[in-house]
């Protein structure tokens, strides 16, 4: 439950650090707004707060178009929560009720649609339907404002059943017509062009870019991913097809990320968006994070020199699971190389359409599961059984590998496979589903970096010290990963 007082303090204060965490809705205007909105604050008696956006239209809310109130950051509790109204909420954003409906999406969480239903619209103010209605109307707003499509192809690209569907939801949540918006757009800037998607992804204020641009570097998979210029290249796969984005690391601008995506079909664009929002951890919270981090003596410099430190995350999870069991008992060098040369042995071509401009970007796709299990893994048999075991699984359907995936749920499943220990299964979750509060103790580099430190340097003693980092011991984790030294083993 939302504590008004609380909530209202931070509208009077026009504070951003709230941007995301809650909805600001004005009954005498009609309008909901991001609470650091700079309109004329309401009377208190004149407001009300909702957790969601889709929870404020389900209310009979309209979009505030000064601020933009889905163009923010998500709420970190989607990160630090793995209950089933936070996984819903993940899988809502990839785009699952447009593809399979709220049956399917119960389906994925293993729940009955009614329990579903119930259970959502007590925590977000709003069932499966209405929060994909706003997941909706958001990747609509995107696409008219970043491409060049008729409104009719972006009626269906955004999920919608008809055009008409998709009118009456842009007048109900933007209070204007679509063309409206285009027209809004075209004043603020260069009007959209066809091909390359240019897209402007929120984060909070303070953002550890050069960290993430230094950890995909170092295990950037030739073929499949690249850095130049302080610019991380990948392909992606998404629901109807690749796509190849470029992420601008270098130099940020304050409060966002700049990408540009080449789809396949523009109906990914949901989908790839929520990917890279994880990939970054743009939806997190660094100030929490830093408080409690701080706190502690050890970590003190650590966080005072590496402010709003991020997890990297993944973009695909059978790609991070296979780096993660490529890198056991390995050097992150030697891990590369085995996954390039896979990359390019099994991996497909992206299609030339999808192709950087210059034509210098990744090429390829992280192989499929089906191609991974019927292959030839170099290296230590164990650890190639091991690999192909796992793509076996994931090609069978036996093992999910996405972000609605229950941490502790995925780990047992992972830990049950050959050759997957605890670090690896502890990687996976903390990689693919943003689990803040894996602490790894057995990784090496994690306890090189604690000895750097002063902290305790067995897994054991390292443990039982961690426990004062709740609920952040991934982030803690990350910030001992940087005070080891870079040509240090990164396994246990």
């Amino acid at each position: 439950m939302l504590d008004t007082e609380r909530c209202y303090r931070a509208v009077t204060s026009r504070d951003s650090r709230f941007d995301g965490v809650f909805i600001t809705a004005v009954r005498t205007t009609g309008i909901y707004c991001r609470p650091s909105c700079p309109a004329t604050t309401p009377h208190r008696r004149n407001v009300e707060f909702f957790p969601t956006a889709g929870a404020a239209q389900q209310h009979g809310y309209r979009a505030c178009r000064r601020c933009l109130p889905d163009a923010v950051p998500g709420s970190p509790e989607w990160n630090s929560r793995s209950d089933l109204a936070a996984r819903a909420m993940r899988l809502i954003a990839d785009g699952v009720v447009e593809r399979t409906g709220v049956t399917g999406l119960a389906a994925r969480l293993g729940y009955s649609e009614r329990h579903l239903t119930r259970i959502v619209t007590a925590e977000l103010g709003a069932g499966p339907l209405a929060l994909a209605r706003a997941h909706r109307a958001h990747t609509a707003r995107l696409l008219i404002e970043t491409t060049p499509m008729s409104m009719a192809d972006i009626a269906f690209a955004a999920g919608f059943a008809s055009v008409r569907q998709f009118n009456d939801t842009v007048r109900e949540v933007y209070a204007v017509t679509p063309s409206v918006l285009r027209t809004e757009s075209a004043r603020r800037g260069p009007g959209p062009v066809a091909g390359t998607l240019s897209l402007r992804l929120p984060h909070r204020e303070p953002f550890d870019a050069a960290g993430l641009l230094a950890h995909f570097a170092g295990r950037a998979l030739d073929g499949a991913e690249s850095i130049t210029d302080g610019v991380y290249s990948r392909t992606l796969r998404l629901p109807h097809g690749p796509a190849a984005v470029a992420l601008h690391l270098d130099g940020a601008s304050a409060g966002h990320v700049h990408a540009e995506l080449r789809l396949t079909q523009p109906r990914d664009l949901g989908p790839a968006v929520a990917r890279l929002r994880r990939l970054l951890d743009l939806d997190a919270d660094p100030l929490a994070v830093d408080e409690v981090l701080g706190e502690d003596p050890a970590l003190a410099a650590s966080v005072a020199a590496i402010p709003g430190i991020r997890l990297p995350g993944a973009a695909d999870g059978l790609e991070i699971a296979a780096k993660a069991l490529l890198g056991q008992q390995v050097s992150v060098q030697a891990a590369r190389t085995t996954g390039a040369r896979l990359v390019a042995e099994l991996g497909e071509p992206l299609p030339k359409n999808l192709a950087a401009p210059a034509g210098d970007g990744p090429a390829l796709l992280f192989p499929t599961a089906e191609r991974l299990a019927g292959a030839t893994i170099p290296g230590p048999a164990r650890r190639a059984a091991a690999l192909t075991g796992l793509a076996a699984a994931v090609a069978a359907g036996d093992l999910v590998l996405d972000a609605g995936r229950d941490p502790a749920e995925l780990r047992a499943e992972l830990e049950a496979l050959p050759g997957v220990g605890p670090w690896t299964a502890g990687y996976v979750a903390m990689r693919l589903l943003g689990d803040p509060d894996e602490p790894l103790v057995s990784d090496l580099a994690v306890r090189r970096g604690a000895a750097a430190l002063g902290l305790p340097s067995d897994a054991d003693g390292l443990a039982q010290h961690a426990g004062r980092w709740r609920p952040w011991r991934s982030y803690a984790a990350t910030h001992l990963w940087r005070a080891s030294a870079p040509t240090l083993r990164s396994t246990p």
